[in-house]
């Protein structure tokens, strides 16, 4: 992919500004729909960068640029935090980002290891995310640091993003997916499973069902829209109370 020049426009940020968020697709409205129950007085602008969907297939650069693309226009629109709705965007990109917009609060993804970690009680925990997760510097350091002592098995969803962008997700073929991916990990004796990819909260009912009772999903949405709260009110960027949200998709989505 060639090289791409950016020059950001970068606009005053007050409370009023909007909370911007980006994916390859549709996968991280779960993480803004957090964002708006937690903070309902906060305006959002969301990108679903569906034509270049799923970046998990994509080299470590080009989703960089993809990801400096899609900064570039929430930016430009006066946005006052970016959220990294996507794992695979974190993993590749976070750090080139905060290093290249040292002016921007960025807030990313990553698989939810700690909690699983802490709370099994068989020693073995589920992750359920992209090559591109897996292969990142954040999956592999908070795995060091906080499951010690928990055997981490990992599992790629595979078709997982592409039924889901193609509003399959509560279909049976879905279901079957699913299944072929899940029940290996179930069968390794995991008792919680982290969700890796924001995609995955639209295939919970099958999740659920097909894992059961015993195994804990974790989904790290509440904990992405407790961080961003944390992250405006240390800046005195909340919104005031009262203030009338307005929220911009940008992007063709199939819902």
């Amino acid at each position: 992919m060639r090289e791409i020049s950016f020059l950001c426009y970068i606009s005053p940020m007050s409370p009023s500004s909007p909370i911007g968020f980006f994916d390859s697709g549709i996968g991280g409205l779960t993480i803004r729909h957090e964002v708006m129950r937690l903070l309902p007085h906060e305006s959002t602008v969301y990108i679903a960068d569906r034509a270049h969907c799923p970046y998990g297939r994509r080299s470590v650069e080009e989703i960089t640029v993809l990801s400096k693309q899609c900064t570039e226009r929430l930016l430009e629109r006066g946005c006052k935090l970016v959220v990294v709705a996507c794992n695979t965007a974190t993993a590749a990109a976070i750090d080139t980002l905060r290093a290249d917009y040292p002016h921007v609060p960025f807030v990313g993804m990553e698989p939810a290891v700690k909690p699983a970690a802490l709370h099994s009680k068989t020693g073995i925990i589920g992750i359920l995310a992209t090559e591109g997760t897996f292969n990142g510097r954040l999956f592999r350091e908070t795995s060091e640091r906080f499951a010690k002592g928990v055997r981490v098995e990992t599992c790629v969803g595979t078709g997982f993003v592409e039924l889901v962008e193609a509003g399959k997700a509560e279909t049976e073929e879905a279901r079957r997916a699913v299944e072929a991916v899940l029940r290996p990990l179930l069968d390794k004796g995991i008792d919680h499973l982290v969700l890796g990819c924001t995609h995955y909260p639209y295939l919970l009912p099958h999740i659920r069902d097909i894992a059961g009772p015993g195994v804990a999903i974790i989904d790290p949405s509440p904990a992405i829209a407790r961080r961003v709260e944390q992250l405006l009110a240390e800046r005195n960027l909340l919104a005031p109370i009262g203030a009338v949200a307005r929220h911009e998709l940008i992007g063709e989505l199939p819902i």
